[in-house]
């Protein structure tokens, strides 16, 4: 049975071509997605390991707990614990680290490194005016005052900076323009991922980062023969436990590594989310394709049952059959997922996410899980064919009545497609009542239940569609009739094949709903809940200087402005945040929906949005005490409560009643800035503010039009990486049909043959194939598109529940594509079909079997 097994694949190399394409297209993805993320992940923790070279010990602040009335406050690292640290035993030196944001500005003044990983730094002389040994430099010397700074050798290569140069830099609003006097070499892992370090001296650092007289951190150097552990427990004899911990470099390193590993697992998870869909998609491929094997050879395969092969061993036949398709794939798969692996890093290179250097890693797990991957899903969808022509009876095969469906089992099939399709829409719709993320799992469960319901009922659902299309398929004759009698002249054929283009476009429509209702949604809620012209921020989300809305509030025709800033507090014995406002603007530049009494801030008024009120019992009029930051208290008066949203919501009072209580400048959270002008919007009024802030790369500049671009932006941008990701699941599926129909043609040889014998030419017979295709695969459009609808609709309706502003949008333009989409693959799939039945020789394929 082994050699009969092995003769058969070599008998039908062409017939299972299809089949090994689609298998090795889904193990790709797999190992692909391994391969890349494993390579990236491993740079990653090479490069993140390098910077804690000079560390063998780092101390770090400590939190104070929170306290009943307190907030508990971040301890500071003053001079005198450093020079206590340096004078441990078993120490050789220590180093006091300043750190924070540092928006860099190339010579077009654009930002560098995409803000997050655009990062600042102290260069530490010490006190004898020494060199930095974290920082080697490569040119010129260290900086020195404010109008100096360092930058590092990447940056200044990506930039085409030198000493000497002047550079434009921001920490948190105003620009500076200091000189650069030395450039440096780093492991820092921000700047091998494309972000940029830029040093001051450590009395500027400290000034620019808010952390006058005290430290970050304090890195300690080991003294030869001294272990990492050892100068950690000296260290612990002289910092006291309430004010820092100490950590060790290796462990630093370790905890860096598995940061970045986490990091990486939700990448890696979402990719092979996208790969078992499109081997998913490619089970249908197999299944049909042994299927239809099995078919054409049930005459074989019955011989064999008559000289004494039992039906085991029939059924083994065809598993080994699927084995050896299943591990050519899997390896061609396995070559073919490392060479994407490469691709997507060099990809990435060519985007500029910029990655540190390191080899590509195809580890013993990827070439074990993609041989596995490709093994099982062959071996699996082959297995019910096998077992089907194993059942049949010798004599009924040779016989050839065996091939139809009993009504027994399609009333079986009907009945159970039928419960499972009604529970999937029941679950989903339930799912659809209940609140937020409780509703995630009922929806899902409920969302496979459907599909696999619909996949189930497809036969059944088959012959009223295509029915449907009857009327335009007469038009086209005798060919279209053909056609239509061939779609339905094998339901289950037709289902399997269509079924694998509606998993593909249900997940694409499902997703082109959501985004474009929430799209929707937020851009009603940023029109609805703000007034204001304009809303300036930092472009990596980081706080503003207070010197940002004055230099606002200067320009002219600016007539309202206020910032938005928070800090924290208790109340009920819980941590709050407040957010700070200008009490007699806010009013003029927001619009909330106020559910209980007035929107008045000022004083001891505070408004407080519906969520936070229900939660400690509140409405308008209610007093409550409240712990400042700074361990002060104080009693507010609950003036208004409003509806929350995601542009504003929390407790609302007044800077000045905020302000007194702060306990020092780096407690000034500013976020943003609202402000009004006379004459609205403009070209002009923007530009006039970005000129009142130095044409500051780091500061956006924000109308609401603005505001739904980026938004717009930002769903296009993963609206288009989804699209790209199922992609594979729609290309899987164009090779289904394209199998499909080839392995149909050759079923049908002795029937074209016929049909040309009675004066049918050519043109007909290929028009005939390619509406057959055109037909299943407008079939496979019209009910994906429509589950992914309901999908939308229902996910919608789940997020409603924590969006007030949330709308149900169908964009049917892009719907009409996806048909249009799900045509084009029915059309190009028929192409070499249709072809290879045309140029059938009409005398052999009468003679044909």
């Amino acid at each position: 049975m082994f050699r009969t097994a092995l003769r058969n694949v070599s008998a039908h190399k062409a017939r299972l071509l299809m089949t090994v394409l689609a298998v090795l297209l889904g193990v790709a993805f797999v190992s692909g997605t391994l391969v890349f993320t494993n390579t990236i992940s491993d740079a990653y923790q090479k490069s993140s390991a390098k910077g804690f070279d000079q560390v063998d010990v780092a101390i770090h602040p400590e939190r104070a707990a929170d306290t009943g009335d307190t907030v508990g406050r971040t301890q500071k690292l003053t001079q005198p614990l450093l020079d206590k640290a340096a004078g441990a035993p078993g120490a050789a030196s220590a180093i006091g680290v300043v750190n924070g944001f540092t928006a860099l500005a190339d010579k077009d003044g654009k930002l560098i490194g995409g803000g997050f990983q655009s990062q600042g730094g102290n260069y530490w002389s010490g006190k004898d005016g020494g060199k930095d040994p974290r920082y080697p430099l490569t040119a010129g010397h260290a900086p020195h005052g404010t109008g100096e700074v360092a930058i590092d050798a990447e940056t200044a290569k990506r930039a085409g900076y030198q000493v000497g140069d002047t550079v434009r830099l921001s920490v948190d609003g105003p620009v500076l323009k200091p000189v650069v006097t030395g450039i440096f070499t780093t492991d820092d892992g921000n700047v091998a991922a494309g972000g940029s370090l830029t040093l001051f001296d450590t009395a500027t650092a400290q000034r620019l980062f808010h952390s006058v007289g005290s430290y970050d951190e304090i890195d300690v150097k080991a003294a030869p023969g001294t272990s990492q552990a050892a100068l950690r427990d000296a260290l612990d004899e002289v910092v006291p436990k309430d004010v820092a911990s100490t950590t060790t470099g290796r462990k630093l390193a370790a905890d860096q590594a598995e940061q970045i590993a986490s990091a990486m697992s939700g990448m890696k998870t979402g990719l092979l989310v996208f790969a078992g869909i499109a081997l998913f998609v490619g089970t249908f491929i197999i299944a049909n394709t042994f299927t239809m094997l099995v078919a054409q050879r049930t005459k074989e395969l019955a011989l064999l049952r008559a000289v004494g092969a039992s039906r085991r061993q029939v059924t083994r036949s065809v598993l080994i059959e699927a084995f050896v398709v299943g591990t050519v794939a899997a390896v061609g798969g396995l070559a073919a997922g490392t060479g994407i692996g490469a691709a997507m890093r060099s990809l990435m290179g060519t985007l500029g996410a910029t990655v540190p250097d390191g080899p590509l890693v195809v580890s013993p797990g990827t070439v074990a899980t993609a041989l596995l991957v490709g093994v099982l899903i062959t071996m699996l969808a082959a297995w019910l064919p096998g077992r089907r022509a194993a059942k049949i009876p010798p004599v009924a095969a040779m016989s050839s009545v065996h091939a139809k469906a009993t009504t027994k089992s399609l009333v079986l099939r009907n009945t159970i497609g039928a419960l499972f399709a009604g529970a999937g829409v029941a679950v989903v719709l339930y799912a659809t009542t209940m609140d937020g993320s409780d509703g995630q799992a009922p929806m899902g469960l409920g969302a496979v239940l459907l599909i696999i319901g619909v996949f189930v009922l497809t036969p059944l659902l088959s012959r009223p569609m295509i029915a449907a299309a009857a009327p335009v398929l007469r038009v086209f004759g005798i060919s279209g009739k053909l056609a239509r009698q061939n779609s339905v002249r094998n339901p289950r054929r037709t289902a399997a094949t269509a079924s694998a283009l509606m998993i593909g476009l249900t997940l694409i429509t499902g997703m082109t709903v959501m985004a474009g209702s929430l799209q929707r949604s937020i851009d009603k809620m940023a029109s609805s809940a703000i007034k204001a012209d304009y809303v300036v921020s930092m472009a990596n989300g980081n706080s503003l200087s207070p010197d940002v809305e004055k230099r606002l509030a200067s320009v002219d025709g600016v007539t309202d402005t206020s910032s938005l800033s928070n800090a924290p507090a208790r109340i009920d014995r819980r941590t709050e945040f407040l957010t700070g406002v200008n009490g007699a603007a806010i009013g003029k530049l927001t619009d909330l929906a106020v559910v209980d009494g007035a929107f008045r801030i000022g004083g001891a008024g505070v408004a407080v949005d519906s969520d936070t009120a229900k939660s400690h019992g509140w409405k308008a009029g209610s007093d409550f005490e409240v712990s400042y930051e700074d361990g002060k208290k104080g009693n507010l008066t609950v003036a208004g409560v409003y509806e929350a949203n995601e542009m504003v919501r929390g407790i609302i009072l007044d800077n000045a009643t905020l302000s007194p209580h702060r306990r020092d400048a780096s407690g000034m959270q500013i976020m943003q800035v609202m402000l009004k002008t006379s004459n609205g919007a403009s070209a002009a009024t923007k530009d006039r503010l970005e000129k009142a802030l130095d044409d500051n790369p780091a500061i956006k500049v924000q109308d609401k039009q603005d505001i739904s671009d980026s938004i717009a932006k930002a769903f296009t941008l993963v609206l288009n990486m989804l699209y790209g990701l199922l992609a594979m699941a729609v290309v899987v599926a164009v090779l289904g049909v394209i199998n499909t129909l080839a392995m149909s043609v050759f079923e049908r040889s002795q029937e074209i043959g016929m049909l040309r014998a009675i004066g049918l030419d050519r043109k007909a017979v290929k028009r005939m194939v390619r509406l057959e295709s055109l037909v299943i695969s407008l079939f496979g459009g019209v009910l994906g598109i429509g589950l992914g609808v309901f999908f939308g609709w229902a996910a919608g309706r789940l997020l409603g529940s924590k969006m007030p502003t949330y709308e149900l949008v169908l964009p049917w333009g892009r719907m009409a594509v996806f048909l249009l989409l799900a045509a084009a693959v029915g059309v190009l799939a028929a192409l070499w079909p249709a072809r290879r039945a045309a140029r059938l020789n009409m005398l052999t394929a009468i003679k044909s079997e």
